[in-house]
């Protein structure tokens, strides 16, 4: 279960990084440029996180895929 929580906080803190970057493409100075590309660094890192958290997770079998029939 905690496996669960920590995907789901990851996934939301990718989706923080991506609205945090948005909001400063839409502000158009230049430190805002270097802060969205900060923020989409962090988006990347987080990202390659949760595919080893998954695959970890999987590996190790606390979580496992199912068939949709």
């Amino acid at each position: 279960m905690l496996v669960k929580l920590l995907i789901v906080a990851v996934l939301i803190a990718i989706v923080v990084s991506l609205g945090s970057g948005l909001r400063h493409l839409v502000k158009d100075d230049a430190r805002s440029r270097k802060r969205m590309a900060n923020d989409l660094t962090v988006r990347i890192v987080l990202s390659v996180l949760l595919f080893v958290l998954l695959f970890v997770a999987w590996r190790t079998g606390l979580i496992a895929p199912h068939h949709v029939r």
